[in-house]
């Protein structure tokens, strides 16, 4: 990926056609001569500051570069530019990607660039402020996170119109976010592990840990340090190979919970 400032006819011209003509990042570089990890980095850093076709057209040029890649003073004369971060967080989501892999890569493309520990503070700096409602760092099939909806939807029988408020069972993977829900009668243990089978099934695969909330359809003993898990939860666990790693206590950004705070900020 090129890491040097693209220019703002590029730039526009790259929003136009992926915000407007919905075109592929492989499209859009043939067209502009340049390579998908170029468009891929320009998308990266909209996504980053919230920036939309519309906002892309109100903003002059001047403004809409240092949204894009901050003020130029940022820039030392005699060092390589500054890595991208976004670039480097969307990176850091695939298996087996690290920073330290990532500087390794950078130094390739930039010989005179930062080093590691300059590199790894201005990602971080970046992400401190660019992501601050989840800090966590996930990787590609390491934990699920389950828990139920905080919300209850309801059920209609088409054939009385009797209402049932019904249970809405969540679960996500924290890299990819891939989610996974269904409605229960209960959250009682049948319906709590019947779910977690129909989950899997429907990942097609195991992750390394199940992070649920400390309920008692999963957690026996609600605790800060030593949670006990309850027993078919556990062989539940043994059959399919994985652990299960309850959250802690009072601490919804690091659960599936954390939705519902996002729902009470009007996220």
């Amino acid at each position: 990926m090129a890491m040097s400032r693209l220019p703002m006819r590029h730039l526009r011209e790259i929003f136009r056609q992926k915000f407007e003509l919905r075109r592929s990042h492989r499209q859009v570089a043939r067209s502009l001569g340049l390579s998908s990890g170029s468009v891929a980095s320009a998308m990266s850093r909209a996504k980053a500051c919230g920036l939309g076709w519309e906002q892309v057209q109100a903003l002059g040029d001047e403004v809409l570069e240092e949204r894009l890649y901050g003020g130029r003073s940022r820039k030392r004369i005699g060092r390589g530019p500054l890595p991208d971060p976004a670039y480097l967080h969307m990176e850091l989501r695939r298996t087996g990607v690290t920073l330290q892999l990532l500087h390794l890569e950078y130094l390739e493309r930039e010989p005179t660039g930062y080093r590691y520990t300059s590199f790894c503070a201005h990602y971080k700096k970046w992400l401190a402020t660019s992501h601050p409602p989840m800090r966590q760092v996930h990787h590609g099939g390491d934990k699920l996170f389950i828990d139920y909806s905080g919300n209850k939807p309801s059920i209609v029988d088409p054939t009385t119109g009797e209402v049932t408020e019904v249970e809405l069972f969540v679960c996500a993977l924290g890299a990819s976010n891939f989610t996974y829900a269904e409605a229960t009668l209960t959250q009682r243990v049948p319906d709590w592990i019947g779910s977690h089978v129909r989950a899997l099934e429907a990942l097609g695969g195991v992750p390394r840990a199940l992070v649920p909330d400390q309920l008692k359809s999963g957690v026996g003993t609600a605790c800060r340090y030593e949670p006990g898990i309850q027993r078919s939860y556990e062989e539940l666990a043994q059959h399919y190979g994985t652990v299960v790693l309850p959250a802690r206590p009072a601490r919804p950004r690091g659960r599936v919970e954390r939705w519902r705070g996002d729902r009470r900020r009007g996220e």
